[in-house]
Parts: C-alpha cells; structure tokens; sequence
C-alpha cells in the first residue's frame, strides 16, 4: 500500500556501526533485540531461548556475563546460534575481555565503571581484535556519585552527561564502534534524556524505557515513551524491557514499528473492538488468527471488521479482508476488491489458507525483484 506524506517519519542521521552482520544506525533498518533471563551457565537453555527469540524475528540478543563460567560458556553459545550474541558487562574488565575473545558481537558495558585507563585500553583492544562493537549503557538508576552529587537526583542533563563521558573515554583510545543508550523507567525523564542525546552527538541510540513492568502494563508504558522518540525519528535499535517471557519483547517491539510504518514483519491486523452490530464473534476470530498466523514473517495486513459500518473501507486499504454481512454470509476482500463469500464455519481456515498464500505469493516476488 502507498505511504502517505504524513506517515513519513525523518529519522535522526546517525552514524553507523556493525553488531556482528546486523547495520545499527545510518539508513539500515531499525533493530528489535531483547535479553535472555536463563542462566547463561546453562548453555541448553540459554540457547533454547535464544532460538525462541530468533524465530519471533529478534535481529540482536543480549546475555549477561556477570562471571567467568558465563563467559566460558559464551563462545559455545554463540556457536549454536546465528543472531549476534551482545554481551552484557557490569565493572570487571577481564569478562569484557573474555566476552569478546568468546565471540560476541558486541560488549553492553561503560567504560568509567571497569578501572584504569590501562584496564580501559585492554578491552577496547580486545573488542578491536575480535571486531566487536560497544554500547555505553547509562542507566538513571545507577548513574556515577559526582554527577548526582552535581544535580541533586537523576536527570536529564546528567545521564547526557554521563553518556557522553563514557564515550570520550572511547574516542580517546580511538574507538569509535558503539552506540549509546539512556534508559529510565520514568517515561518522562528517559524520552527528556534521548532528546538531549540526539542532539549532542551523532552515534545509533539504543532506545527503551527500563524496567516499564508486566506485560500489559510494560507495553502501553514501553509504546508510550518510544513511540515518542521514534515518531521524532530517534531511535536505531529498540529493546522492549519487560516482565514477561523476552519472545514477548520482540513482538511488542515489532508492533510497535509497525504502527508507525517503520518496520514490518508479519501480519499486521486491523480489527474492531466489535458490538452488537456484529455479525460474527469478532474477538475470538482475532485471538485465534493471531495464534494460527504467528509463523508468518512475510509483511502483509488482514482487516476482521465485524460489519459493513467501517469493514469495506478498511478491506480496500488491506491485502486480504473480512466483512460480516447477515446471515451468516461474509464478505472477502482480497486486494481491495469484494471476491467471495463465506460462512461462519469457514472463517477461521479459509482467512489462515488466504494469508498463507498471499504470503507464498509475495515470497515469490521478492525473491524474482
């Protein structure tokens, strides 16, 4: 479908760098990663999960290494998985080095917080051996004593100012692989902080609300405060942080580019609330076909409109649609256009056999364009 001129969203011009083969930054598209919660130590079960994430669509993952059994057990991760692997370093230089020599694709870490200069030095050395990238995670909880002692509290001004100490640190060993991030779990402060961030340089973010909460919660918080900053055109690469199973994170994260037109991945439905104007159960048919189309990656939308109010406007603006007409007869639009009808008892696998088919469709057509 076209893309009108008030959709158009003018994202920030960033420079750009590499997590292993994935663009960050620039023109490249923007990234949705998440974190795993197994013990990385665990090594089946990490990487389970890891192979969960990739086939909800995760470009990056990020695992924790908060010891030497993690980052001994890092590099035979990464061997059983093909999404670059970021690995998650708090204060010891050593697992940064580890991290990196293990494989990892890019070192989550700030580098006031590990040691000497010297320590310094010989992790940006490792991570320029291995071609690793790096991010400056600065976090309104944990922000450096002499900042809060300079404003008081967490704010605006002092997580950009911590942000870009950390990456002077960098520049001044000439490195300059890494993206940036400034997270809080107040919407308010954390969108305040990006915007300040966007200005005063010009390395990919890393965008999230931290700690948003549970799943329902978490995501109108997380969809809140990133869908600012990425309707301002802030943002590279997102992270949903929520309280759920990480496979939820990704697909929050996609549908929250989806509803702002800068990504796509999957079936994007458009549905109503329904009413008694409905002449189907519209709420179990959508529950149910976001289940049954879940292994769709191919990007294209479906319209479920319960009546012929909003419904055949909606399915000229969508690839395959659904109307409810009255006796049990509905109506199928496939490309904008009124098709076939079908009945109540057809709806669910006749609309999963249509999607599927438009999806091996354009499969097609990608692969011969």
């Amino acid at each position: 479908m076209s893309i009108r001129p008030y959709r158009d969203i003018m994202r920030r011009k960033s420079r750009q760098i590499m997590v292993g083969n994935i663009p960050v930054g620039g023109d490249a598209p923007i990234t949705v990663q998440s974190m795993t919660n197994t013990l990385t130590t665990d090594v089946k079960a990490t990487v389970e999960q890891i192979h969960a994430l990739e086939e909800a669509g995760a470009d990056i993952v990020r695992v924790s290494c908060p010891d030497e059994g993690s980052t001994k057990a890092l590099k035979e991760i990464i061997d059983n998985v093909t999404v670059p692997i970021v690995a998650d370093i708090h204060f010891h230089y050593r697992r940064g080095i580890e991290a990196a020599e293990a494989g990892a694709a890019c070192l989550r870490i700030n580098p006031g917080n590990i040691g000497s200069p010297e320590r310094v030095r010989e992790v940006v050395q490792a991570a320029k051996d291995h071609n690793c990238s790096m991010r400056i995670g600065v976090n309104a909880g944990s922000l450096e004593k002499h900042l809060l002692e300079k404003y008081g509290e967490p704010c605006p001004d002092a997580m950009v100012e911590s942000a870009l100490e950390h990456a002077r640190i960098l520049e001044d060993n000439d490195f300059h692989e890494f993206k940036i991030s400034v997270k809080a779990s107040d919407v308010f402060l954390a969108v305040a902080a990006y915007q300040g961030l966007a200005d005063a340089c010009d390395y990919p973010l890393h965008v999230g609300i931290t700690e948003a909460g549970g799943l329902r919660a978490g995501t109108v918080k997380s969809s809140i405060g990133m869908g600012m900053l990425l309707w301002s055109g802030i943002g590279d690469t997102i992270r949903v942080s929520l309280s759920a199973d990480p496979v939820e994170e990704i697909k929050v994260g996609f549908d929250i580019l989806k509803s702002l037109d800068l990504r796509h991945r999957g079936v994007r439905i458009i549905s109503c609330p329904s009413c008694a104007r409905q002449a189907y159960n519209v709420i179990q048919t959508v529950e149910t076909l976001e289940k049954r189309l879940d292994h769709i990656s191919t990007p294209m939308s479906l319209s479920i409109i319960g009546c012929v109010v909003n419904g055949p406007g909606e399915a000229k603006e969508t690839d395959i649609g659904l109307t409810g007409g009255g006796n049990g007869n509905h109506m199928v639009y496939l490309n904008g256009m009124s098709d076939h009808k079908i009945d109540d008892e057809q709806i669910i696998d006749h609309i999963v056999e249509l999607v599927e088919a438009k999806a091996a469709e354009l499969e097609a057509e990608n692969q011969n364009s």
